[in-house]
This record gives structure tokens, sequence and C-alpha cells, in this order.
């Protein structure tokens, strides 16, 4: 114990930087499951388009999006998500998969659409990085 209070004493810089990241980590997923998004891994969000028919939107950018994306995935960007949601109303009794970039805060567009009068949303963990390391197709149309 000495030592590391004597580590982070003389490396005070470091273990704000570990202190902050650990803090915002630790927020975002407390925000996440507050706001009732539930993480879904690349299996696990391949079985609701299959079983339960979902929605995935794909709410990075439209130039992310042409270079590749997940089949039948509707694009619609972080930005003009609240505007467009009419969009999207024919698809309010199935399951939402959101896609996003990293950094566009999972809760935010999930507080969207729960007002837009959606109920089952759930975050695709690690994106569409993490779906392709599984080895599920992609379209790059």
């Amino acid at each position: 114990m000495a030592d590391f209070i004597e580590f982070a004493t003389q490396n005070w810089i470091l273990f704000l930087a570990l202190v902050a990241i650990l803090g915002w980590l630790i927020s975002t997923e407390v925000l996440n499951r507050l706001s009732g998004i539930a993480a879904v891994n690349s299996n696990q969000a391949l079985r609701l388009i299959n079983d339960q028919e979902a929605l995935v939107l794909d709410i990075r950018d439209g130039g992310d999006y042409k270079k590749a994306h997940i089949p039948d995935a509707v694009n619609i960007p972080f930005a003009s998500l609240g505007s467009r949601l009419g969009e999207l109303k024919k698809f309010k009794g199935k399951p939402v998969v959101l896609c996003c970039p990293p950094g566009i805060g999972v809760s935010k567009a999930g507080s969207l659409l729960k007002k837009g009068g959606f109920e089952s949303i759930h975050n695709l963990s690690g994106g569409l990085p993490s779906w392709q390391g599984a080895n599920l197709p992609v379209n790059k149309k």
C-alpha cells in the first residue's frame, strides 16, 4: 500500500488521468443502465435481427455508413435523429439495435428514441468493428 501511495504522489498527473478515465467509464455505464438501453454483442444483435426483426439504426455519419454498414441498417446520423424520428414510426413495435460511432452518447440517442415511443433499445457493443470482428456480413455500397 505504501508503494501505491508513493507512486500516486510521484506521478500525480498519471494518477489523476487514471481516476478521470475510470470515472468517465463508470458514469457512461451507469447512464446507459439508467436509460434502459441494453448492451448486446454481435451474436445477440444477430438473434434480435433474425428472431424479432429488429431495426438496426446506424447513427454514424453518412460517409462512414457508405464505407461499410450492417445489411438493411437504416442510417440516420445522430445530429439529425431528433428531427427524423418520424421516418422510423413503422418500427415502433420492434427492437432497435443502435450502431454508434465511438464518442457518441448512446444514452442520448436512446433517450430520443424513448421519447419517440420506442421501448426495446439495444446498443451494439463495439459498434461495427465488433460486428466485422465476428465475421458477420457488411455492405460496402
